[in-house]
């Protein structure tokens, strides 16, 4: 039962849950509980807190290479399920658009983090920048993979990059989402094995029954709110850098040159990389390379 204190509890044996947890070794696992939920934590290492946020259909399991090597590197990486994600669990299914950034609000209290490094995925990165922009002063930096900055541009070139879209608009209870992972998105086919670990906690009826209202309440009102603008009409502060797959289509370095054409005018610090060998899911096509990147991101001079 949620409490009206946020606290958390001890380490919970990976094969407590179900589904069973994919295998990663090194994490730690621990339900923390908010008012109205029930967040499941995997966490690694000792250090300054690194909080990393998974895309969709992922979950905590898609920072399994990265995490350890930022822990390597001297950080806490902390890697939460998010609402309708995983194995948290919420009382209430409804989602809008700052609900994830509220649960991380308090996640963040209820962990005692101050500050942190944040890393994000795909729909990850929506709750990460409305935290970079609401509460600046909570994030020492941003690592934003596949997802471009909320000031950018629209254009009619960017279209094809949202075509996945009507399927978990109009997802159908139990309709299988592995197609997500086809060659359209990686640039290194996964295996069946690491799609089936990624979609595991799907099995559950209340994650099933998420799609719908995270797509509809969160991902299409800040879609909207980037297309009409509303975000160069303010500053982002935080030293922020965007990393794409150069597979990632349509996301390419010309087409971000184009609807990103002067970032100084709307960010202080801000940095565009492109990888090789990577597409959408970049976290499996190159964990090496991003968790390089971010640490040295996080050690950037000041």
């Amino acid at each position: 039962m949620a409490t009206s204190e946020p606290h958390s509890t001890g380490s919970v044996a990976a094969q407590a849950w179900s589904p069973p947890l994919p295998e990663a070794p090194g994490f730690d696992h621990r339900v923390v509980e908010t008012p109205g939920l029930r967040t499941h934590v995997a966490t690694i290492g000792e250090g300054d807190p690194v909080v990393l946020l998974h895309g969709f259909p992922q979950h905590w399991w898609q920072w399994r290479a990265i995490a350890p090597v930022i822990a390597a590197a001297g950080y806490q990486a902390i890697c939460p399920d998010l609402r309708g994600a995983g194995w948290t669990t919420a009382d209430n299914p409804e989602i809008k658009r700052e609900t994830r950034l509220h649960d991380l609000l308090n996640l963040f209290d209820a962990l005692k983090i101050d500050r942190a490094h944040l890393i994000s995925h795909d729909m990850g990165v929506i709750t990460a920048m409305q935290l970079t922009y609401e509460h600046p002063d909570r994030v020492r930096t941003a690592t934003q993979l596949s997802v471009p900055p909320g000031f950018m541009r629209f254009s009619p070139k960017l279209l094809p990059g949202f075509q996945h879209l009507p399927p978990f608009i109009w997802h159908r209870p139990g309709a299988s989402l592995a197609g997500v992972f086809s060659h359209r998105y990686v640039a290194t086919p996964i295996s069946q094995a690491t799609i089936e670990s990624h979609l595991a906690p799907l099995t559950r009826p209340e994650i099933d029954a998420a799609v719908r209202p995270l797509t509809r309440g969160m991902v299409l009102p800040e879609a909207l709110r980037i297309i009409r603008g509303t975000y160069r009409h303010r500053r982002l502060t935080v030293p922020t850098q965007i990393i794409f797959g150069r597979q990632d289509h349509p996301w390419t370095e010309e087409t971000m040159s184009h609807v990103c054409s002067t970032p100084d005018r709307y960010a202080d610090h801000i940095k565009f990389t492109y990888i090789a060998n990577a597409a959408h899911f970049i976290t499996d096509d190159a964990p090496t390379a991003i968790a390089d990147l971010a640490v040295e991101w996080f050690n950037r001079p000041a």
